[in-house]
């Protein structure tokens, strides 16, 4: 017998962000591996104590920035656009469901402004990996790299070089 299906969407339902985040996803094992809250101190010199508005916590900041390199999302606009609607990512970043996902521009302005003329990217990154390998979820044994071949975009005679 064939039977429509009631629209539920407006329904209200009692559930934790928890649950609904399966126990072997990639994230819950990161999360599990990863004591991310030593990026505060490496980054606290790059914050003004006592001047400004409130700034997006940094473990976000490089939260976000991970699952961006980690799922290929390349765009930071995407990526919010994908925090809004994934659960695991919600719950990798200590969002509420409810919680509005940060804006885009708050990445591209701490990776222009506040990051710039540093390496503190390099650095939080090396831990991060030598976090994974000390608890066996990397190796180091195995490289990969991308060869993708492309058609080279250019024009030896699309500029004519002017005498001066």
């Amino acid at each position: 017998m064939l039977k429509k299906t009631e629209a539920q969407q407006q329904e209200f339902e009692l559930v934790s962000i928890e649950s609904l985040v399966p126990s072997g996803h990639l994230l819950r094992k990161i999360d599990q591996a990863v004591e991310f809250g030593f990026i505060r101190d490496r980054v606290k010199h790059l914050y003004c104590e006592d001047n400004g508005r409130p700034a997006l916590d940094p473990v976000v900041l490089f939260k976000l920035l991970l699952l961006g390199y980690l799922y290929g999302v390349r765009s930071e606009r995407q990526l919010m656009r994908e925090v809004e609607v994934n659960v695991a990512y919600r719950w990798f970043l200590g969002l509420r469901l409810r919680d509005q996902a940060p804006d885009a521009s708050t990445l591209s302005q701490n990776r222009r402004r506040r990051f710039t003329e540093s390496t503190i990217y390099q650095e939080i990154f090396d831990q991060i990996v030598e976090l994974a390998v000390s608890k066996g979820l990397a190796s180091g044994t195995v490289l990969y790299t991308d060869s993708t071949h492309l058609k080279a975009n250019a024009n030896k005679n699309k500029y004519d070089v002017a005498e001066v």
